[in-house]
């Protein structure tokens, strides 16, 4: 399989493909007879885990780190895990936050639907969810 082929089926693009493989992430990818990379399905399976482990915001240190377990699965599981859910409580506190963020917005707007229909008492409940809101952002 070539890279542009690769980059389409893995969504990364070629210069990333590239960079991953002179850095060793990746590789070495084998070549045909003019030069030109050619993917096994070894190099697709490694590709396709790295590119949704990017996708979670995964570092490339990690990356490499979650490579270098592939070798000794038995040995590092333990380890692999918790990079994995070292990941995942990153994800969950990110969501957590937007979860906050939303929570200001909708409270803010309620404020100005409440101003556009003349209706005080919204408006007065709207400001009170508006600092509640802004405490879970951090503004106190």
């Amino acid at each position: 399989m070539t890279i542009r082929d690769v980059a389409r089926r893995c969504g990364l693009s070629e210069p990333t493909l590239r960079y991953y493989e002179d850095i060793g992430l990746i590789g070495p990818i084998g070549r045909d007879a003019s030069g030109h990379r050619q993917y096994d399905t070894a190099d697709l399976d490694l590709i396709g885990a790295l590119s949704c482990l990017r996708a979670t915001g995964v570092s490339i240190g990690d990356m490499r780190t979650y490579k270098a377990n592939l070798a000794n699965r038995e040995e590092t599981a333990a380890e692999q895990r918790d990079l994995l859910l070292r990941h995942a409580e990153r994800i969950e506190a990110e969501i957590v936050a937007q979860h906050a963020r939303i929570g200001y917005l909708r409270a803010k707007a309620a404020v100005w639907d409440a101003r556009d229909h003349a209706d005080g008492v919204a408006e007065a409940e709207a400001w009170q969810a508006v600092k509640e809101a802004a405490q879970h952002l951090g503004f106190h």
